[in-house]
């Protein structure tokens, strides 16, 4: 066999076993499990809206990305067919109401249909940031 065979089915061996290797471990790695999930930080609705809405770029380098752990009184609760979204409203504005939205995971839809308003709640989840809204996803009721 020739010798730039040997090299060619050489490469391509190991390029195969790269490419499993990053589908193994970047593309295929677990998800974080958000209800056992320790909050890198805890802090209050209404301090963690305030901070956007007085700095953005700042709140950004210390909540985006992180698992927050929430507590606050619940305005409302939002609840479609597919999602139940728990909603602090500290201002109105241009658009309506203006606060902390947290987005529950589908298996914390059923506790958080049974929130009430001004209730005392605890929550937390994955911080994506600020629109007119601070956005917190796949949130998950903390049980005290």
């Amino acid at each position: 066999m020739k010798t730039w065979l040997k090299i060619l089915i050489i490469l391509a061996v190991v390029g195969l076993i790269a490419a499993f290797l990053v589908w193994k471990f970047m593309i295929n790695k677990p998800h974080t499990d958000y209800s056992k999930a320790k909050a890198d930080i805890e802090i209050t609705a209404s301090e963690l809206f305030n901070q956007y809405t007085t700095n953005n770029e700042i709140a950004n380098t210390s909540y985006l990305d992180k698992v927050i752990q929430l507590s606050g009184k619940l305005t409302k609760t939002e609840i479609t067919d597919t999602s139940c979204i728990v909603v602090f409203v500290f201002k109105q504005g241009d658009f309506g109401d203006e606060g902390v939205r947290c987005i529950l995971l589908q298996e914390e839809r059923a506790k958080g249909q049974q929130l009430k308003p001004d209730q005392d709640v605890t929550i937390k989840g994955h911080c994506t940031g600020f629109l007119s809204d601070v956005i917190v996803e796949k949130c998950v009721i903390v049980e005290k």
